[in-house]
Order: structure tokens, then C-alpha cells, then sequence
């Protein structure tokens, strides 16, 4: 797979013939309509056997073959030039596709609304699921004697086991639409509570089918750390003697001792010694209530893997990734009205609709840009795009994590789907 960049001029039978294959295979794959002209900044993703590498500054054949997993020499043989022969810039390298991929763990959080499943997000299921290791409807949830309350199931469960994919049971404190410090404190010093709830988690699992456990607590008070990691201790124990595995979703760390609401009962060396893995949500840097900047910017990101690689090995991570990007209307005033929440699908849309070239920040590897709506209102987009979601792929590969967790699935991004088959084998997990 060749990500590209459209440019000023191009066009899909431009591209295509660059590339030696058809503009309907480049439409297919990252889900045009032929129709529409493409958005300069645009990246696509071409459908072909390996790729082509553009040399830059300070390459050589041996750096390039280091980044690739590929000998200089057999670099040298198949784009027929002198492996003594020095590298210009700009140069095009053909790279042939990988012979092993590596294999990981993969998520994704399906979030039905208004207590029922749509089509679209039962088709968004039924489309993606084959690549995903577990399926996670989002979410189960619990009242204050520990009953627990159950989401919009339809047909997840048969969807799951047609694509030999594992059912993720997500238990959260959400109460009426938000995450309750309240609810959980009251789960956390509550035996009987925490009884009851352990009770009909594993019945609700044996009856349905679910292979893990995830517990996302969130926004509890800093003084019940010690509870949910004593309830974790506990859960993970009866969990285990009924074969499921157990997992908990972990808010984006870079310390121990990091301070807000959102972090301080979260203990990542606990949760790392306990459950069998995690799932670090590593977005929302850019989140509808804040400024505009994009939602995961990849050095954010990395300070958070890095630490969590201090407190728990690489086996038990897995990245938490976006699937969604943000409109943000200027100038943005804190309280002010929320930012839309869009597809990355649905980004290049606004760009063409408005006539914007998408721009790039290579730092946080983001594609953004800024529009003006019919009423004269200035807006900022950030959202995904192949090469953020290649970053995020990188990264996996660099510090050999588990794998990664999508949130959510109905939100339409093919070029992510289409690198992650290319590029990764998905792993099957039993309990």
C-alpha cells in the first residue's frame, strides 16, 4: 500500500497511471465518489504491492533498508542501482511488501444511542469487524446496589462469532450520560455491592458469550484508588475462575503522580500487575469542550506510552486511537459553544465542499485546515487521516505493543482499515 498526497492538477486517472493501476480500484479502496474532485492535501491510500519510498536528507540504502526491515543489498538489486551509488533527494525506492507482519491485538468500542442499535451502526459492525480482535458494545452499566444495566445488543454477539472475534463486556459508571465519581465511590466501598455486580457480569458473560471483562471507571475521587485497585484484585480473581480475561481502559498518564480528576485513581503499575491488559486513552488532547488542536497528536501520545512502559511491559498496552476529528467554531471562548464532532470521511467532505486544501502539521501528524461557513463564521477542522493513523502504527511497531483500541466503530475511515490489513496480522485471543 502507497499512502499519497494529492496534489494541485491531479486526478484519479493521473494517479492511477503513476501507480499502474486503475482509478476505480484507488476510488474503491479509500471510498470515492468518482464524481467529486479530489482535495489537494488529500491522502490516499493506492492499492499496490508495496510501496515507494521518497529519499530525503541523510538516507542511505543501509538507514532506509534499517526503517523497512529489507538488506541494502537486496534494496540495491530490486530498484537496479549500485549499491555503492549515493542516494538523491527525491529519489523514488521501491520497497516490496513485507513477507511477515506483525501481529497484534485489535479493538474497537461500538456505541449504540438512544437505547437502540441503528442500521448503520449494525452494518459499521458487520463491515470491520472481521478485523478486529474483540468487539466492545459501550457499555454496560451498574446502579448503587451493583445490578448491572444492559446496552442495545441486537445481532454483536452473532456478528462476533461469524468473524471469530471475542465480545468485550465494558462495565462503566456512567449515570445518566456521564461518568459519576459518586456511583463509583459508592461500587468501591460496597462489598455487597461488588458481589452483586461480579455475579451477573460472569451470568450475563456465560449467557451471551463475552471472553473479557472491561472495567472504564472514570472520574473517581483520587481517595479511592486503593479501592478500585483492591476491586480489580478481586475482580480479576473470580474473572479468571470463570475463564475471562480481564481488561480496563486507563486515562492518558506521563507520571504517577499526575494531578486532575481524570487521572489520579488510576494506578498504571496496579492495573498493570493485575489485569491481562490495557487500553490507555490516548486522545481528546483536542476535545469538543477545548481549544482546537488536534485530537491526538502523536508526541502527546508517545510521552504516555513511554511512561506506561515504565510501569507494565509492552504485552498488556494497548493504543488507544481516535476514528474521529473535530470542527471547531472560531474564535473559541472556554464555555463557549462545542466543537462537531466529524469523520475523517466527512473532513475531506467540509474541505472540498468549502474549497480548502487540507494542510499537514508534522509535528503532532495531523492534517487540519480553516473554512468560513454560509453565515460568515470562521471554523478550524482537525481530524485523521493515512498518515496520522501510520504514525500510530509506527509507534506499535516501535515499542512492540499488544495492539490498539478504536474509538468508535460508524465513524467512516477506510484508509486506516486498509493499513492496518496490510500491515498487520490481527491476533485471535481465547480465554
Amino acid at each position: 500500500m502507497q499512502i499519497y498526497i494529492v496534489k494541485q492538477g491531479d486526478s484519479l486517472y493521473s494517479i492511477a497511471n503513476q501507480y499502474g493501476t486503475s482509478f476505480e480500484a484507488i476510488a474503491n479502496a479509500n471510498e470515492l465518489d468518482t464524481q467529486l474532485p479530489l482535495v489537494v492535501g488529500q491522502a490516499l491510500v493506492i492499492p499496490i504491492s508495496g510501496q515507494f519510498y521518497t529519499v530525503k536528507a541523510g538516507d542511505s540504502l543501509y538507514t532506509i533498508g534499517q526503517k523497512f526491515g529489507i538488506s541494502a543489498a537486496e534494496l540495491a538489486n530490486i530498484n537496479q542501482i549500485n549499491i555503492y551509488q549515493p542516494l538523491s533527494i527525491g529519489m523514488q525506492l521501491y520497497i516490496p511488501e513485507s513477507a511477515t507482519k506483525t501481529e497484534i491485538v485489535t479493538n474497537a468500542y461500538i456505541e449504540p444511542t438512544g437505547g437502540q442499535v441503528s442500521d448503520t451502526l449494525e452494518s459499521a459492525a458487520r463491515k470491520h469487524t472481521n478485523k478486529l480482535t474483540y468487539l466492545a458494545p459501550f457499555s454496560y452499566q451498574f446502579d448503587r446496589q451493583g445490578n448491572l444495566i444492559a446496552p442495545p445488543l441486537n445481532q454483536f454477539a452473532t456478528i462476533a462469532n461469524e468473524n471469530n472475534a471475542t465480545l468485550m463486556l465494558v462495565v462503566t459508571n456512567l449515570e445518566e450520560g456521564s461518568f459519576s465519581a459518586d456511583l463509583g465511590q459508592t461500587l468501591l466501598t460496597n462489598e455487597e455491592a461488588q458481589n452483586n455486580l461480579l455475579n451477573q457480569i460472569i451470568q450475563t458473560a456465560q449467557e451471551i458469550g463475552f471472553g473479557d471483562i472491561h472495567f472504564d471507571f472514570e472520574f473517581l475521587p483520587p481517595e479511592n484508588r486503593e479501592d478500585y485497585r483492591a476491586f480489580l484484585v478481586k475482580a480479576t480473581d473470580r474473572l479468571h475462575q470463570e475463564g475471562l480475561l480481564v481488561s480496563t481502559a486507563l486515562a492518558p498518564k506521563t507520571s504517577a503522580d499526575q494531578q486532575g480528576e481524570w487521572y489520579e485513581a488510576h494506578d498504571y503499575k496496579a492495573h498493570g500487575e493485575i489485569v491481562d491488559f490495557v487500553v490507555l486513552m490516548t486522545y481528546e488532547w483536542g476535545y469538543s469542550g477545548g481549544p482546537p488542536m488536534a485530537v491526538s497528536p502523536i508526541g502527546p501520545v508517545r510521552d504516555v506510552v513511554n511512561y506506561a512502559l515504565t510501569e507494565m511491559p509492552p504485552e498488556k498496552i494497548l493504543l488507544g486511537q481516535n476514528l474521529y476529528g473535530y470542527d471547531w467554531t472560531l474564535p473559541y471562548e472556554p464555555g463557549g459553544e462545542f466543537a462537531k464532532a466529524i469523520s475523517p470521511q466527512q473532513g475531506i467532505q467540509l474541505a472540498r465542499e468549502n474549497n480548502q486544501a487540507i494542510l499537514f502539521d508534522e509535528e503532532a501528524k495531523a492534517p487540519y485546515f480553516f473554512y468560513e461557513d454560509e453565515d460568515g463564521a470562521q471554523h478550524e477542522v482537525w481530524f485523521e487521516d493515512a498518515r496520522s493513523i501510520q504514525a500510530k502504527f509506527d509507534l506499535i511497531k516501535e515499542k512492540n505493543l499488544r495492539g490498539i483500541s478504536y474509538w468508535k466503530l460508524g465513524l467512516a475511515f477506510p484508509q486506516n482499515w486498509l493499513l492496518l490489513e496490510d500491515q498487520f496480522t490481527i491476533k485471535r485471543e481465547s480465554n
